[in-house]
């Protein structure tokens, strides 16, 4: 009975560090201009680990992240956006690691 108590409070302790609330950035990028550049943002931001949403708007060149903290930090989102052709700086007044 001990070995499933301790157990069972193992498992809550390591769903709640799994269950932490992911920070945002929010960044302005440049020469955002069709719908294919969405795309190859998009496709960028999903080989860094840790980003779990993403949104792009081209109109407003303005793209928002959501990541874990533990796995990537806005240094290393910015440096994807960027290298995939689409300089990316951090939004001034906007929360990011």
């Amino acid at each position: 009975m001990r070995k499933i108590l301790l157990s069972l409070v193992l498992t809550a302790w390591m769903s709640l560090a799994w269950a932490a609330t992911p920070k945002q950035v929010v960044l302005q990028v440049e020469n955002m201009t069709c719908p294919a550049c969405s795309i190859t943002i998009e496709k960028a931001l999903d080989k860094v680990p840790g980003v779990t949403a993403k949104r792009i708007d081209t109109h407003a060149a303005i793209v928002t992240v959501a990541f874990d903290t533990e796995r990537t930090n806005t240094a290393a989102i910015a440096k994807a956006i960027t290298d995939a052709g689409f300089p990316a700086t951090v939004k001034v007044g906007t929360n990011g690691g």
